[in-house]
């Protein structure tokens, strides 16, 4: 593969990795905010890692940027004029296609929800609000800092705001949630119009307090029931489920997420972002950030090479043997699968590396059968873990 012929899209993501107070199942790379987040440093971080990415990475300056997802965390702690001045930074280095979507990911405080018009006006088209509950009880026992009513006002300062695409982030599977009480919160949510919902099971993460002390979970005939009526009511909606746990009206599947789950390339900025790009000879370079907020912010003064990254903490090229799990881990998330095509396009290798692998899960029930495309059938879907095993390289621990 060629730089020049590179077709592969690729997006940005950015981490912010502050929150108000840690949730007890969150895993994510989040660290609770002290009395003053350090807003100028870290976007002069972020900014300065993204220029020394270009110079460790120079075919990526001429690629145009499809999409951008700024995750945390809470990213909506941050001021819009750090927004601002971050886009500019940005802008002067990476071209960003006219259409881009981008997403900045949102919690339903009152606080945040005035600075909703302002991230609007700076181009950011796309708001994910972490809602997860409208019921007091639940809000409680996840921890979360907003109530039903601030998680109504949220929705509602977003439309006004001027965001026509917006998605909600919604559990089930609570402690202790009977169907009855998964539905009216899934009800409330499709009340609320939103463009897209990531309706997704709460599970015991390792690094948790719920891992620990794990809460009384429903058992797996109720998560059955819970989700099959969900599904069907989200359908009758009007929300199509494009993938494991994400549902869209018409139009507004979220592009950032599906370029991943399509193999697509990202680059990552922040602290403990995940990134991957192809390089122009096809290799595929996974690469992670500095996980800590305040080793990431020290990481320039680490500098004592001229090659390399010292906010990237590890990369690592993917062997070629472990290239079809990758993709696969990945497309098969998608409920309509994808172009068979695009496993050769995107990996290099031949349709021959799955085609064994691909033809026991047909026979097994788990694959669509159809030609040119690769798709779980509805049980491969359920048991996906299952599907995964078979692209497995045999030597992988």
């Amino acid at each position: 593969m060629k730089a020049d012929d590179m077709t592969i899209p690729l997006a940005l993501y950015v981490h912010v990795p502050w929150c108000v107070r840690k949730c007890p199942y969150c895993d994510f790379n989040s660290h609770e905010a002290g009395a003053a987040l350090p807003e100028r440093a870290y976007v002069d971080a972020v900014l300065d890692d993204l220029a020394r990415d270009l110079r460790w990475q120079p075919a990526l300056a001429g690629r145009e940027i499809c999409s951008v997802f700024i995750g945390g965390g809470t990213p909506s702690l941050f001021s819009a004029s750090a927004y601002e001045r971050m886009f500019n930074g940005l802008r002067e280095s990476l071209r960003f296609a006219d259409d881009a979507e981008i997403t900045l990911e949102a919690n339903p405080g009152t606080v945040e929800q005035r600075k909703f018009r302002d991230y609007r006006a700076l181009g950011i088209n796309r708001l994910s609000i972490g809602v997860q509950s409208f019921d007091a009880h639940h809000l409680q026992a996840l921890g979360r800092i907003h109530g039903r009513a601030e998680a109504l006002r949220a929705a509602d300062a977003a439309r006004t705001a001027g965001f026509d695409n917006f998605n909600l982030d919604l559990m089930h599977g609570l402690p202790l949630q009977t169907p009855e009480g998964a539905l009216r919160d899934l009800e409330q949510a499709i009340a609320l119009q939103p463009a897209h919902l990531s309706w997704y099971q709460l599970t015991l993460e390792p690094n948790t307090v719920f891992y620990t002390q794990r809460p009384a979970l429903p058992d797996d005939d109720t998560l059955a029931d819970i989700e099959d009526a969900g599904f069907a009511r989200l359908a009758a909606a009007g929300f199509m489920r494009y993938e494991i746990s994400a549902f869209a009206r018409p139009g507004m599947q979220c592009r950032h997420n599906r370029n991943y789950w399509e193999f697509g390339d990202y680059l990552a900025l922040g602290a403990g972002a995940h990134g991957k790009v192809t390089q122009p000879d096809g290799r595929v370079l996974r690469y992670r950030k500095t996980r800590l907020p305040r080793d990431y912010l020290q990481a320039a003064s680490r500098i004592g090479v001229n090659t390399g990254n010292p906010y990237t903490s590890e990369s690592a090229t993917v062997d070629t043997a472990e290239l079809p799990f990758e993709f696969m881990l990945n497309a098969l998330r998608l409920t309509a699968g994808v172009d068979a095509a695009l496993f050769t396009a995107r990996t290099g290798l031949p349709a021959a590396a799955i085609s064994d692998a691909c033809a026991g899960l047909r026979a097994r029930g788990l694959l669509q059968d159809e030609p040119g495309r690769l798709a779980c059938t509805a049980a491969g879907l359920r048991f996906l873990n299952d599907v995964l095993d078979a692209f497995v390289a045999p030597d992988a621990d």
